[in-house]
């Protein structure tokens, strides 16, 4: 009798062993990616709208005049987000949308090797089953968006801070040459680790190379058109600052705000009183905040709070600010979470950061309850449904309650510290690169 007790214990050890093993790891990479494929084939509400309406008419169009968007023509995006547009096209506009899933599948599993260390350290196997969760929460439009290029350049180039700094920044630049978000972590990356310099020298350099190219092919003069290309928009309906204005037309009163589709943005957003002067102050509110960000983290890495403690917090505070305080509110923003908490998993994987299972818990109730609303609800969101307003006001609530943890991070940050040896900045991340260390 006494040796059946052992036998539970053994038995959840064999188990936490096959989750935990790359074969079961890259199993369910695929099974993920296929369930996401299928829904973005085929369920309803057009989850791969943006890709087969837009994205492909924009490559027909650059292929057929020569004229093309982000070159000779202003854009909404930076010109190499045209990059992996035009390689859907590769097997012609037909099989565009299998594609289009078929490069995506390839780049999240570069990205994935490398969050699961290439399978080399299995402390990091729960990180790579959050993010497939994540993946799985949000739905179909987790891939069928040009961010789900940006998210795992991104999460590659955090990963690799620690032991290859100059290949971290030349991946974040790239990230944010496809679409800016990404800067910002660039911004975060030179204020808290060590090897800013080489970040900084490589994010610049690859910029200047991207820089020349678009000279070479004749767009000079549109290469930073995606600035102003933002400027005039309206505010969108699921944005964290239309979610007043949402329950103004909710309430239908004499002069309430409404909703109109803007044919020119390819967006839903409100029209109504105020509506204009919440929209003109959003981005200069967003670069208040994200500089507040920035200037707490100076005062913060010039104590000596090491990189593991402070960037993640850091990222995951810029990363949500730029959603929370955003005119656009679309479902995908939700995968640039995927960034900031990998990375809070993993330094906290190498004891050399802060938990980050409440942020991590957090973003996927936040990825459930936008697959809530798109694509499948989105017809009741805009008919403004009370369960579907109830669900978007919990919803960016829970943007606020991520951004004020990740502040409180950073703030817990410069507590007396006890263990001395966190200063140290090896080791801070573990060693998910498998090539040898750069050299400073």
């Amino acid at each position: 009798m006494t040796d059946a007790a052992p036998r539970p214990r053994g038995a959840r050890a064999a188990l936490g062993a096959v989750l935990r093993h790359p074969i079961t790891l890259w199993g369910a990479f695929v099974l993920v990616h296929f369930w996401l494929g299928m829904l973005g084939l085929y369920a309803p509400g057009l989850p791969l709208g943006d890709v087969t309406l837009v994205y492909k008419f924009w490559v027909e169009h650059g292929l057929v005049s020569g004229q093309w968007v982000g070159l000779q023509a202003p854009w909404v995006y930076p010109f190499v987000a045209l990059a992996p547009m035009i390689t859907a096209d590769a097997f012609g506009p037909g099989l565009y949308a299998s594609t289009w899933l078929s490069l995506i599948m390839v780049v999240d599993a570069a990205a994935f090797a490398v969050v699961m260390a290439f399978g080399r350290d299995r402390r990091m196997a729960h990180v790579a089953w959050w993010w497939l969760g994540l993946l799985l929460a949000l739905g179909p439009v987790a891939l069928g968006r040009i961010d789900s290029v940006t998210v795992p350049v991104a999460i590659v180039g955090m990963l690799c801070l620690a032991t290859a700094p100059r290949l971290a920044g030349a991946l974040l630049a790239v990230a944010a040459w496809i679409k800016v978000w990404p800067a910002a972590l660039i911004a975060a990356a030179v204020i808290a680790v060590r090897s800013r310099i080489s970040v900084g020298i490589a994010a610049v350099a690859a910029s200047a190379v991207i820089l020349l190219l678009a000279v070479v092919l004749g767009g000079g003069a549109n290469v930073f058109g995606f600035i102003t290309q933002q400027t005039g928009r309206g505010l969108q309906i699921e944005s964290g600052l239309g979610t007043f204005w949402m329950w103004d037309a909710f309430s239908r009163h004499p002069g309430s705000s409404t909703i109109y589709y803007d044919t020119a943005i390819l967006t839903y957003q409100l029209h109504g009183p105020g509506v204009d002067l919440a929209a003109s102050i959003a981005t200069p509110l967003l670069a208040v905040v994200a500089a507040a960000l920035l200037v707490l983290a100076i005062v913060i890495a010039r104590r000596g709070v090491p990189a593991g403690e402070l960037l993640p917090p850091l990222a995951l505070a810029i990363t949500t600010a730029l959603i929370l305080f955003n005119k656009v509110g679309s479902p995908q923003f939700v995968t640039w979470l995927a960034v900031p908490i990998v990375l809070g998993l993993s330094t906290a994987a190498s004891g050399r950061g802060p938990s980050f299972r409440f942020p991590a818990s957090l973003a996927l109730v936040i990825a459930g309850l936008t697959q809530l609303m798109y694509p499948y609800l989105y017809d009741q969101v805009l008919a403004l449904n009370l369960g579907m307003l109830l669900v978007l006001t919990v919803r960016n609530l829970l943007y606020l309650v991520l951004l004020v943890w990740a502040v409180r991070s950073m703030v817990l940050a410069l507590s007396p510290r006890v263990d001395l040896q966190l200063v140290d900045e090896p080791g801070w991340l573990p060693r998910v690169w498998p090539f040898p260390q750069e050299r400073p």
